[in-house]
């Protein structure tokens, strides 16, 4: 066989780079690239799987969006987002636009309105890996390397790190190897990446992922989530569609049978659906910071419009009881995760749309107002830790990092997932409920959990929806503000 170098290239035919001022017609466009290049590369998977290792490399492209622009002029910047800071070209590629279909026609809309110029939209020149093209074919599966009687990077593009990667939301001057910079805060293939990993981690596939997302790390929240939603559906006034659990099983009718699969995957996830994806999700992450980092690195390049918080944590003041709802305010990050994405000296402020929608859910839910709030809710430090059994170590460091920062709770999974939204810009918060007090002798042990304490967390997974619904109303500008764009920005949110 020659060597793959050598080989000859066969790839699709694609329509010339073409200029667009109608959103629509834009992703369309590449709703139609996109489709070449992947039936292109199934289908010769399967001639391959069938016959062989062919005599020629089989390669296609994903699509792409230029802007460019040449004038300084004046444009409307009251959104945080929708254009680029100053003239030159910029470009991303595109993938899966039949998923972000209302997403890229905003963001396309408003480069054209706010820049006055056409985007050009044609084939790029980053390969698509096969491994991607064919997971969109449930009949199709990429063997593992060394399963085949042929090298397949010798036929096929494969995932390449060096276009998978966070070096745009990251850093400062990410500019492509083309020389142009960056339109949107992912590429392609890192999109791809984490479609992969979000269909492989939730067992639900990325087009039921709502635009609301709350994440927790008790089983009692899915159980809590599932009759909401269930109620939801019952009531033809709550403009819920749908409910989807892990395999994809989805049911549109309270009365309906939600299968549990025989084997649930690591973060199983739920959805109740609303038109347009504004809908919430449920994500049951589990413990400790390395799954909220997973979790949220991949569900970001959804671009959803808000994350929250909803778990346990241990209260760090007598005056708490369990049951207490803490409001997190600031963070300390002991959890490590992160660190070389995001250094800790880097604050991670409170951001107030989320802190009021919050405060009000809480007060809404328990009938509480004003002083009397604060019998039940705190406001203040959440530290992160990643030991789960901090409390068997010697106490007196910790303790006093602790109270210097005036923590009032402490978990392993909120300060990852805010920093990963600040990291990410997506608007972020945490609200929590207190289940043990071990600096005052009060351990998770079995039989400690007070009638109060039950009442409140079926009370907290109520608050976090009502608090996304009331986001959900918010406009978008009022969400994805100033505060989350540092000094240099992809013009896409």
């Amino acid at each position: 066989m020659n060597d793959a170098r050598s080989r000859a290239v066969s790839a699709p035919d694609v329509p010339d780079h073409q200029s667009f001022t109608d959103p629509a017609a834009a992703v369309d466009r590449l709703i139609e690239l996109y489709n070449i290049a992947s039936t292109f590369l199934c289908a010769r998977f399967n001639d391959v799987l069938n016959t062989g290792e062919p005599d020629v490399r089989y390669r296609a492209f994903y699509p792409e969006i230029r802007l460019t622009t040449t004038s300084f002029a004046p444009i409307d910047n009251r959104l945080s987002f929708g254009h680029v800071s100053e003239p030159g070209r910029y470009s991303t590629t595109i993938t899966r636009p039949d998923l972000f279909v209302g997403y890229l026609r905003q963001q396309i809309g408003l480069l054209v309105e706010n820049h006055g110029a056409a985007v050009e939209i044609g084939v790029s020149t980053t390969p698509m890996p096969v491994h991607f093209a064919v997971a969109n074919d449930n009949t199709l599966a990429v063997p593992q390397d060394g399963a085949m009687d042929f090298t397949l990077r010798d036929v096929f593009d494969v995932p390449d790190l060096s276009t998978t990667h966070d070096d745009i939301v990251n850093g400062y001057g990410f500019v492509h190897p083309d020389g142009s910079h960056a339109l949107a805060p992912f590429t392609a293939q890192r999109i791809d990446y984490s479609l992969a990993r979000l269909a492989h981690y939730t067992a639900t596939q990325p087009e039921h992922f709502q635009n609301h997302v709350l994440f927790t790390n008790y089983q009692f929240y899915v159980d809590e989530f599932e009759m909401i939603a269930r109620k939801a559906l019952k009531d033809p006034d709550s403009g819920y569609t749908g409910f989807v659990g892990p395999g994809n099983i989805e049911i549109t009718k309270h009365d309906e049978p939600l299968p549990v699969p025989a084997k649930l995957p690591q973060m199983p996830t739920y959805h109740l659906k609303r038109e347009g994806g504004a809908g919430i999700t449920l994500v049951n992450i589990g413990v400790g910071p390395s799954n909220a980092k997973t979790a949220t690195d991949h569900i970001a390049v959804l671009r959803p419009h808000a994350w929250l918080m909803l778990g346990h944590c241990a209260g760090l003041r007598n005056s708490q009881r369990l049951g207490d709802f803490v409001l997190a305010h600031a963070y300390l990050r002991e959890d490590h995760v992160l660190d070389d994405d995001l250094p800790i000296w880097v604050p991670i402020p409170a951001l107030a749309e989320i802190q009021i929608a919050l405060e009000t859910a809480v007060a809404d839910v328990t009938q509480l107002r004003g002083y009397e709030l604060k019998r039940i809710m705190r406001t203040g430090t959440v530290a992160t830790i990643d030991n789960r059994n901090w409390e068997l170590r010697d106490q007196s460091g910790p303790v006093q990092r602790l109270s210097q920062s005036r923590a009032i709770g402490l978990d392993m999974e909120s300060a990852t997932i805010a920093a990963n939204g600040f990291r990410f810009r997506v608007p972020y918060g945490t609200l929590l409920c207190v289940s043990d007090k071990p600096l005052h002798g009060e351990l998770k042990l079995p039989g400690m959990a007070s009638d109060f304490y039950r009442t409140q967390v079926a009370r907290h997974l109520l608050i976090g929806i009502k608090a996304m619904e009331t986001l959900r109303d918010m406009p978008l500008e009022r969400i994805h503000s100033r505060k989350l764009r540092s000094f240099e920005e992809t013009a896409f949110l």
